[in-house]
């Protein structure tokens, strides 16, 4: 069977984007060179300027991939809107936990490249903003919380984030091994449930 030059062109896309997820949780953002994308794709240096104008494009894209898995991940069965509801909670810990998991050299080389990229940073702030609105809506059943809305939100988010970036991506803080998945889960949803509903 002949393989046309537009399957042969989205062979290559495919190949890049696997190729960078893979240089970057060996790497980092920074550190990896578009050749080094290209070399672990097994594709020749110039092949890259026909999918992507420069690295930050590749990265736009893989973001793209990661918004279509979220919506994805997101048409899952319907579940508690309350946050008074441990199981609520739980839900959405559980759902972040697996979703970095699954896309972490991704949500790392979001997390750097944002750092030194103003334009990429404020579109990640917009995507924040859209989930914390559905978070948001999560607390409408809690009758004292311990903030402002906006703000348990991204106490939420932020704990959610900085916790999986320190054991799942950056190798633990040095004083033993990592939480196991059900621990992470556990531990984070207890958190939560006890500072958002835990004020009667």
């Amino acid at each position: 069977m002949t393989t046309t030059r537009k399957e042969r062109a989205a062979e290559t896309e495919a190949a890049l984007k696997a190729a960078a997820k893979r240089v970057f949780a060996e790497r980092g953002w920074a550190n990896t060179k578009i050749t080094d994308i290209t070399a672990a794709a097994g594709r020749a240096a110039g092949s890259f300027y026909n999918h992507f104008p420069s690295k930050e494009a590749l990265l736009q894209a893989l973001l793209a991939d990661l918004l279509e898995a979220g919506d994805e991940a997101a048409a899952e069965p319907e579940h508690s809107m309350d946050f008074t509801d441990r199981a609520a909670i739980r839900f959405h810990v559980a759902s972040f936990w697996r979703f970095y998991r699954e896309h972490m050299p991704v949500m790392v080389a979001l997390r750097e490249a944002a750092q030194a990229d103003p334009a990429l940073r404020e579109r990640l702030q917009e995507l924040t903003r859209e989930d914390g609105d559905h978070l948001q809506a999560h607390l409408a059943t809690v009758r004292h919380l311990p903030g402002a809305p906006r703000f348990v939100v991204s106490a939420f988010t932020s704990l959610l984030e900085q916790f999986a970036w320190t054991w799942l991506a950056n190798g633990g803080d040095g004083s033993g091994p990592p939480p196991s998945d059900e621990e992470a889960i556990e531990l984070l949803t207890t958190i939560l449930h006890s500072g958002i509903a835990g004020r009667g």
